[in-house]
């Protein structure tokens, strides 16, 4: 999986009524003139599993770096299980923190590796044995515990890092992107794996991605940045189906956009309905376009069209109930009120691309 730095609590003040929650308020870092983080506020709640999402630069990492004590903020405070630790050495917070890149030590054999961290702490042999094994049980990598990384899969090294998190048994688990060296499918088989351990663990995950399937199969929560600030926070179901701004409509899912003058009205390519153009057709509204490809994706077929405008326009259909249509043929296009969603005109400039991708725009 990813690097890990240990980290362990030493703080005799932890209350454990609260262990495992996060609290930041008006947190700010700065580097030189730019903004990276603008003054969030922030609650975790203990157990939670929390994305934060957003594309590259939006400050998400800078986030997770000083909650984990890598980063110094300018201002705010960060607690971590009910105590403030802003100027808390990363080793004394009650955190693990599990980056992108692997970093096990080559030299070492699996169960070598997990044990690091307790090694450094002085955790007595026979306490040391017995945790080492239940983390690996826990990732199901005991047989492995005599290997070295080189003798292992990406998904295998993967586990490893994480069990040589988890063995520090930390309140709060971070991961940095930690899923992002792995093929497609390896990381959607993991996005499970992980969400199952953590409800199993109950501890608290804070989960840095710029994928938003990742966030939305995973999370209870997900916090979008933008900017250096949080622009929606909800669960799953409701940033994609409720997006606070046109931003997070586009960034969150697929998402056709058309500008309507005075608002930009937007509808997801699974809510576009098609028939063809009979010129008999009782939908209302119906916009007619020319279907330019037709994509099977097994449980789905994606079909591009072609508005009379030359505007782009994105349906996708369960497979049982995508209609029979030829790439060339005139459809009409047509979806329901309810399933559309609109923005002021102005937060065209928050959607990602160019304003000439969206219908209507100058």
């Amino acid at each position: 999986m990813a690097g890990m730095a240990t980290t362990q609590s030493t703080d005799p003040t932890t209350d454990s009524g609260t262990r495992g929650s996060v609290s930041v308020r008006g947190l700010t870092k700065r580097y030189g003139d730019a903004v990276a983080v603008d003054g969030i506020d922030l609650d975790i709640a203990a157990g939670e599993f929390l994305c934060l999402l957003g594309p590259s630069g939006c400050g998400k990492t800078t986030t997770l770096r000083m909650i984990a004590g890598f980063e110094q903020p300018d201002s705010g405070e960060i607690r971590v299980s009910g105590v403030e630790v802003s100027r808390i050495p990363p080793y004394r917070r009650d955190v693990n923190t599990v980056f992108q890149a692997y970093a096990l030590f080559p030299h070492m054999t699996v169960a070598e590796n997990v044990a690091y961290g307790l090694r450094q702490q002085r955790v007595p042999r026979a306490e040391l044995r017995e945790r080492v094994t239940a983390a690996l049980e826990l990732v199901r990598m005991r047989r492995f515990a005599d290997r070295k990384p080189a003798q292992l899969s990406g998904g295998q090294q993967q586990r490893i890092a994480l069990a040589r998190a988890l063995v520090n048994r930390p309140a709060v688990l971070l991961l940095d992107e930690p899923l992002g060296a792995l093929d497609r499918q390896l990381r959607e088989e993991m996005q499970l794996e992980l969400k199952l351990l953590q409800n199993d663990l109950g501890i608290t995950f804070v989960f840095v991605t710029h994928d938003q399937g990742e966030a939305l199969s995973m999370s209870d929560r997900i916090a979008i940045m933008r900017d250096g600030r949080i622009e929606q926070l909800a669960d799953p179901g409701t940033v994609y189906s409720r997006p606070a701004s046109a931003f997070v409509a586009a960034f969150v899912g697929q998402q056709n956009f058309l500008d309507d003058g005075d608002q930009v009205t937007a509808v997801r390519p699974e809510h576009v309905l098609l028939e063809p153009d009979t010129g008999r057709s009782a939908a209302r509204d119906a916009r007619i376009a020319t279907v330019l490809t037709i994509a099977p994706l097994g449980e789905t077929v994606q079909y591009q069209l072609r508005l009379e405008d030359g505007r782009s326009l994105l349906a996708r259909r369960p497979a049982p109930d995508a209609p029979a249509l030829t790439v060339g043929e005139r459809v009409r296009c047509h979806w329901s009120p309810e399933h559309v969603l609109t923005f002021p005109a102005e937060q065209l400039d928050l959607i990602p691309g160019t304003a000439s991708d969206i219908e209507g725009a100058p």
